[in-house]
């Protein structure tokens, strides 16, 4: 039987290959927003020959503001004059990162849902209409790159660091990435894809930047969407890092690592979160200083390859705005990785993602678990 089973994963295989091998390299899936990132991507696709199908994901559903979205991509592809696909994606979105969303504050972490949903909504969905309809590419509108070298693919950082988005991509595997087109790699600014927009008099050409939590609007916050969602967590303790107590926090979810702002608790002294113990409802506040960390473990790793564990020329970042900086990645017993920084960081914060990078080469990265 296990003879059999093999056979049959090999074959399976062997036919998933001839099937991406047949498909045509002319023809790409862009997900399409409706944004200016993601209609300049369509843009520079065409004028690079490509024959491009926009695909709208649904993360909303039958919400009365699914349709506005909608509207708005089928608009700029109808002004691109390019296919269009609706993808409703909303119970998969619910499922997978709305749940884990919700969780994670509840255990006092603080998410990242684009980390999430990249590989397990977005990048999978683009990649099955890709299959089905006999394109081999997809792009998004991401500014990163990518790049094949000794028979493997990486995410690389964009040409613009400043807007470089390949910590968010950490995640994705290789058949995605070896798939993957990102058109606005070589763009120098921002204002260059909005000129690009304007220079085709598309609609969307002063748009505003994406929101950056999409499910959660502008005029509304992170705190009251758990509590419709019906989350809340009991009052309990502030205390110092001895475990002296200093006051009454209003529930873990109201806080998170490096938070100094609406603490609601006065010290005579500037204060700030600097851990959070779930486990017994407490809210460690301390000074500046004691934020700063020169060792973070995670979990939930992905490594390209074992061997970088033990290589000097190793960068990482604690979150999606920081710069990378050196360190050396030590595996432990239980699996977990630990990173030791050469210099201290700041507010590493259990739930985000800290991302290595190899020179501009994303080389893996897992989910903060202590500091």
């Amino acid at each position: 039987m296990a003879r059999y089973i093999k056979g049959l994963r090999a074959l399976t295989l062997m036919l998933k290959r001839i099937t991406i091998m047949t498909l045509m390299k002319n023809k790409v899936i862009l997900g399409l927003s409706g944004g200016v990132d993601s209609t300049a991507a369509a843009l520079l696709l065409k004028e690079k020959g490509y024959k491009v199908t926009g695909l709208y994901f649904d993360i909303f559903g039958s919400q009365t503001n699914s349709d506005e979205g909608r509207k708005r991509a089928e608009t700029a592809a109808q002004e691109l004059g390019i296919d269009f696909i609706y993808k409703d994606v909303s119970c998969e979105f619910e499922d997978i990162v709305i749940k884990n969303f919700c969780s994670e504050y509840m255990a006092g972490r603080t998410p990242n849902p684009c980390i999430v949903c990249n590989p397990a909504i977005k990048f999978k969905t683009l990649t099955e209409a890709a299959d089905e309809r006999d394109a081999y590419y997809i792009a998004t509108g991401h500014y990163a790159d990518t790049y094949y070298e000794s028979g493997r693919w990486y995410v690389r950082r964009a040409y613009n660091i400043k807007k470089d988005q390949s910590y968010m991509l950490y995640r994705l595997d290789q058949n995605i990435i070896s798939r993957l087109i990102l058109p606005l790699n070589d763009v120098e600014e921002k204002e260059h894809v909005r000129q690009l927009a304007r220079s085709r008099s598309l609609n969307n050409s002063e748009a505003k930047d994406s929101q950056e939590i999409c499910f959660i609007s502008e005029e509304d916050n992170y705190k009251d969407f758990l509590k419709r969602k019906g989350f809340k967590t009991p009052k309990g303790k502030f205390t110092d890092r001895y475990g002296n107590m200093l006051g009454e926090h209003q529930g873990i979810l109201n806080y998170t690592i490096g938070q100094r702002k609406g603490l609601g608790i006065a010290l005579g002294k500037p204060a700030f979160v600097t851990s959070i113990d779930s486990e017994n409802n407490n809210i460690i506040l301390g000074n500046n200083e004691d934020l700063f960390k020169n060792e973070i473990i995670s979990d939930h790793n992905i490594i390209v390859n074992e061997d970088f564990l033990s290589s000097d020329d190793v960068t990482a970042k604690i979150r999606y705005a920081a710069m990378p900086a050196r360190a050396h990645l030590k595996r432990l017993t239980d699996g977990k990785i630990k990173t030791i920084f050469e210099e201290p960081q700041r507010a590493a914060t259990p739930g985000q993602s800290i991302v290595f990078y190899k020179g501009d080469l994303v080389i893996g990265g897992g989910f903060i678990t202590k500091a």
